[in-house]
C-alpha cells in the first residue's frame, strides 16, 4: 500500500500547537526511524516520512489546524507518478492522452492537478517523475513514456517540432504584459490569416478599437481565445475558456473553438461548464483524487459517456468509484419534491413594475412575485441589468418608479465582486462566527447542509485574504446562506468553482430555501446549475449597456426555451443523467426541436453520439 502525505505549510503552526503530531505519533515512540520530524529547511514545519508512516490517522486528528492529510493508495499508482512539487506536497499520477485532430476535454475538481498537467504538456514544466530532490530530465521523461502515445508527443515537443499555443487560465494578467488596441494585436498575431472569421465568430467588432488595458473580464477572455485561434500551432490548450462569460458568449466560443482550430492539431480544453465541454470535446479525460493531495487522470472516454461517468461517480475502465453518490438532474415536470411549494395567497416577495436609470442604462422590470420555499433563477447576457435588479431587491438601490416589498424582510446578499479585507475578523472561522456562531456547531443542521457540504470547515484557520478564487467564492456563499434571513440574493455563486462544488452550492441553496421557507434569487451563467437548483426563472433581454427588460418569474423550462430561441440554439436532456446537452447546429435533433418550437427539450431523448451530430 502506497501513501501520500501532505503538510499544508500555510496552515501548519508548530510554535502555537506544540507539535502534537510528533509527540503522539506511535511510530516515533516504538521504532528507531521516526515517521514525523521537524525540518529546519521547511521553516521548522513537520515532515512526514511516507515509507515509515503506518497511516494510523492520529496525527491528523491531533492537528488543531487541519494542516495534515494522509491518503492510502494502491501500490500500482506509484508506477504512474509524473510529478511532485516537494516532500509532503501534491502528487500527480498520469497525464491526459493527446489525440491528433481531436479535442480532448478535461474535467475534474479544483486542486486536482489539471493546470499542472497542462503545463507539462505545454513544455513549460519538465516533470520530475516523483523525484523532487534531483533536477528534472527530459531524457528520463522520454524513457518513462517509451512505448506509449505520449512518447511520440514528448519527443517532438522536446525537439522543438511542436509549437504550443496556451490560452492561460487567469486572463486578468494579460493587460500587465500586452499593450495596444485589440485590432492592432489581432492583426499582428494573425499567423493563420483567419482574423475576420475569428472576429465574426466571437463578436469582437465592438471592442476592436479598445485598448487591452480597458477590457472587461469577459472581453479579455474572448480576446485571449481569439489570439490563440489566430496563431499557427500544433497544440492548442484552452484553460477555463468560459470564465467571465455569460451564456450567450459561452455558446459563441463553444461553436467557434471546434470550427476554427486547425484540423490536424492536438487540442485540450479544461472546463467546469459541462454543457460547453460536452459541445467542444471529442473525448473526455476525468481528473480525480483528493484536492491538494494527489490527482489521477483517467483513460480517454467518448464525450457523452465520459461526462456521464463523471456525474455517476464511477469510472468503468479504471474500476474506480470517485464519488459516493450519483449526480442526477431531475426533470422539472416530474419533480419528486414538488410538494415543497406551499403557496399561500400572499407571496413572500412582491414587486410592481419598476424602472431604474443608472449611468445611461435603463432597466424595466415587469411586476412579479416569489413564494416561500422557492428558488428564482435570473439569466441573461452581461450588462443587461441582472445585478441592478438584485440590488433593487436588497435595498442597495431605490427604483425611480415602482416598489418592492423585500425591503421589509431580513435580507442576505452575496455580491458579484468579493472583497478580501473584512473588518473585525481575519480567518474564515472568525468571519463566519460574526454572521452566525451557532452554524459553526457540528451538531447544527446548517453546519452539515452548508459548511460541511461546501467543505468550508477545511478553511477555518485560513485567513480570508489568502484564499484562492474558488475558496473565496465558497466562503461568501456559506456566509450568505448561514445568515438568518427571509430573502437570499446570490450574484454569480458558481464563479471560479468546479462542477462538484457548483452542484454542492446548488444543493445547499435548495436545502436552505426549503428548510427556512424563504425565497432565494440566484444570478448565474451556468445552465446546468440553473437547471439543477431553480424552480422558476426570470429572463432579462434588451441591449447590453443600454436598456434591459426583465420578465416576471416563469417556469424554468419555458424561460430557458425562450432564451435559447433568441440564441437559435437547442438543448436536449441526456437519458442517463438528465443533464442538458447542446445539439450540433443543423443536426437532426436541432432541426427537429426547432420545427417543434422546443429549444429546451424537457424529456430525455435516447440518441447515439453519431445520430446527434447528423
Amino acid at each position: 500500500m502506497a501513501r501520500v502525505a501532505v503538510v499544508d505549510l500555510e496552515l501548519c503552526q508548530p510554535d502555537r500547537c506544540g507539535t502534537p503530531c510528533i509527540r503522539f505519533c506511535p511510530v516515533n515512540r516504538t521504532r528507531p526511524y521516526k515517521a514525523i520530524e521537524l525540518s529546519p529547511e521547511r521553516k521548522n514545519r513537520p515532515v512526514i516520512h511516507e515509507e515509515f508512516c503506518i497511516a494510523c490517522g492520529i496525527c491528523i486528528k491531533k492537528c488543531p489546524f487541519n494542516a495534515l492529510k494522509i491518503v492510502n493508495l494502491p501500490d500500482e499508482f506509484e508506477k504512474m507518478v509524473v510529478h511532485r512539487y516537494g516532500p509532503n506536497a501534491f502528487k500527480l499520477y498520469g497525464l491526459p492522452t493527446p489525440v491528433r485532430g481531436k479535442v480532448v476535454g478535461i474535467v475534474g475538481r479544483n486542486g486536482i492537478g489539471k493546470t499542472t498537467a497542462l503545463r507539462i504538456l505545454a513544455g513549460e514544466l519538465v516533470p520530475n517523475l516523483g523525484d523532487w530532490s534531483s533536477k528534472p530530465s527530459k531524457e528520463r521523461v522520454l524513457e518513462r513514456f517509451r512505448g506509449t502515445e505520449l512518447y511520440d508527443y514528448f519527443s517532438k515537443l522536446y525537439e522543438g517540432g511542436i509549437k504550443v499555443i496556451h490560452k492561460i487560465q487567469y486572463v486578468e494578467l494579460i493587460p500587465k504584459y500586452v499593450k495596444g488596441t485589440v485590432n492592432e494585436i489581432l492583426k499582428r498575431l494573425d499567423e493563420r490569416k483567419v482574423m475576420k472569421d475569428v472576429v465574426d465568430a466571437l463578436a469582437l467588432e465592438k471592442i476592436l478599437s479598445k485598448e487591452v488595458r480597458n477590457l472587461s473580464g469577459g472581453e479579455l477572455q474572448k480576446f485571449a481565445i481569439a489570439v490563440a485561434l489566430e496563431r499557427q500551432g500544433d497544440v492548442y490548450i484552452f484553460d477555463e475558456p468560459s470564465s467571465y462569460l455569460d451564456i450567450r458568449e459561452r455558446l459563441r466560443i463553444a461553436q467557434a473553438i471546434p470550427e476554427l482550430l486547425p484540423k490536424d492539431c492536438y487540442a485540450f480544453v479544461v472546463e467546469h461548464d459541462l454543457a460547453l465541454l460536452d459541445y467542444v470535446s471529442n473525448y473526455v479525460v476525468i481528473a480525480f483524487g483528493e484536492p491538494g493531495v494527489y490527482g489521477v487522470f483517467s483513460k480517454l472516454y467518448a464525450t457523452g459517456s465520459g461526462i456521464n461517468h463523471y456525474l455517476e461517480g464511477y469510472l468503468p475502465s479504471e474500476n474506480v468509484r470517485i464519488r459516493d453518490e450519483k449526480i442526477v438532474f431531475r426533470l422539472h415536470e416530474v419533480k419528486e419534491d414538488a410538494s415543497y411549494l406551499e403557496k399561500v395567497e400572499v407571496p413572500l416577495v412582491e414587486w410592481s413594475r419598476m424602472v431604474k436609470k443608472l449611468d445611461g442604462f435603463k432597466l424595466v422590470v415587469e411586476p412579479g412575485n416569489a413564494y416561500r420555499g422557492e428558488v428564482i433563477g435570473i439569466l441573461g447576457p452581461n450588462g443587461i441589468g441582472k445585478t441592478t435588479f438584485i440590488k433593487l431587491l436588497a435595498g442597495i438601490l431605490n427604483p425611480d418608479e415602482g416598489y418592492t416589498t423585500s425591503s421589509a424582510f431580513r435580507i442576505s446578499y452575496k455580491p458579484q465582486y468579493l472583497e478580501r479585507e473584512i473588518p473585525k475578523c481575519s480567518t474564515v472561522e472568525e468571519c463566519l462566527a460574526l454572521v452566525n456562531k451557532e452554524a459553526l456547531d457540528p451538531s447544527h443542521w446548517l453546519f452539515n447542509e452548508v459548511i460541511r457540504r461546501l467543505e468550508v470547515d477545511r478553511l477555518f484557520k485560513k485567513e480570508v485574504r489568502n484564499l484562492s478564487g474558488g475558496e473565496l467564492q465558497k466562503f461568501y456563499v456559506a456566509a450568505c446562506l448561514i445568515k438568518e434571513a427571509d430573502v437570499y440574493l446570490l450574484d454569480e455563486p458558481s464563479t471560479h468553482i468546479d462542477v462538484e462544488e457548483q452542484l454542492a452550492v446548488a444543493r445547499a441553496i435548495k436545502r436552505v430555501t426549503r428548510m427556512r421557507k424563504c425565497v432565494t434569487f440566484v444570478v448565474d451563467h451556468n445552465l446546468l446549475l440553473l437547471d439543477y437548483a431553480v424552480d422558476r426563472a426570470m429572463l432579462f433581454t434588451g441591449t447590453p449597456g443600454v436598456e434591459g427588460f426583465a420578465k416576471a418569474p416563469q417556469h424554468i423550462g419555458s424561460t430557458l426555451n425562450d432564451f435559447l430561441k433568441e440564441l437559435n440554439v437547442t438543448f436536449r436532456r441526456d437519458p442517463r443523467t438528465g443533464r442538458p446537452r447542446m445539439n450540433k447546429p443543423g443536426s437532426y435533433l436541432d432541426r427537429l426541436q426547432k420545427s417543434m418550437g422546443t429549444y429546451f427539450y424537457a424529456k430525455p431523448i435516447e440518441v447515439s453520439e453519431e445520430e446527434s451530430s447528423k
